[in-house]
């Protein structure tokens, strides 16, 4: 199970959105790739980053940003946002990316998807970020008429690498992931699925331990992580069962 720091990239920063509106970023770091640095420092193994003026345009624009990250970082990386080509897909790879994230394009040209993932094996996965059931694209300003599984089980042997699953509703506000869409997600496909989207308090860690979550991969944790309600120290801890589950909710409870 992966704890997936994120970093969302807008003009070149480090921000955060709540419910996906560009109006309301809140910049946390000027610098992604020292915020990179340090989450590879606070012992986190992989890094989650979302070029956001790019998924709203179409194309790649915080692209020098991402090549810092890449720099900076010896964690494999995932990056989404505005990828919509084979040919950007190669490129990204080429230059270090460990996974791309495929989201819009998913949903317009799915036969793309598929090549991509025989051209570059265990190295595409596919987003899907919904709002109130249905499948949001271009940055989450368009509503499609698709429903979250019926999308994911069109990649269904696909060789996707992993689904990344955002309940729009949920993001950046801190209430929680949708844990039951989520689960149901996970057992609908065999595909392996990662939460996102709300993650609020070491509860929802907790939450990511117990048996019906098993299928999960992991979950994304942006806001929570840069506002110190989740201390990273604890949340590994308590993934890599070095920090029991009832000495979590002990200190949970002991909180609030």
């Amino acid at each position: 199970m992966i704890l997936f720091p994120a970093i969302d990239l807008k003009d070149g920063q480090c921000v955060r959105l709540k419910l996906g509106e560009m109006d309301s970023a809140t910049v946390y770091n000027k610098d992604p790739a020292a915020q990179a640095r340090a989450f590879e420092e606070q012992g986190f193994e992989w890094l989650h980053v979302v070029d956001l003026n790019g998924a709203f345009e179409g194309q790649s624009v915080n692209g020098a940003a991402v090549e810092k990250i890449l720099k900076a970082t010896k964690n494999p990386v995932q990056l989404g946002g505005g990828i919509r080509t084979l040919a950007h897909i190669e490129a990204w790879l080429d230059k270090g990316l460990a996974r791309v994230i495929l989201g819009t394009v998913a949903v317009r040209d799915p036969d793309l998807v598929r090549e991509a993932c025989k051209l570059f094996p265990g190295r595409v996965a596919v987003g899907i970020d919904a709002k109130g059931g249905k499948v949001a694209v271009e940055g989450w300003a368009e509503a499609s008429e698709l429903g979250v599984i019926e999308l994911a089980q069109r990649f269904e042997g696909a060789g996707v690498a992993a689904i990344i699953y955002t309940d729009i509703d949920r993001d950046g506000v801190l209430t929680g992931i949708n844990w039951d869409s989520t689960i149901e997600l996970a057992e609908a496909v065999s595909i392996p699925v990662i939460a996102s989207g709300g993650l609020a308090s070491l509860a929802d860690i907790v939450r990511m331990k117990m048996p019906d979550a098993a299928r999960l991969e992991g979950a994304i944790s942006g806001r929570a992580l840069y506002d110190g309600r989740i201390d990273p120290a604890e949340a590994l801890a308590v993934l890599n069962d070095t920090f029991t589950i009832e000495a979590a909710k002990f200190e949970e409870a002991d909180r609030s």
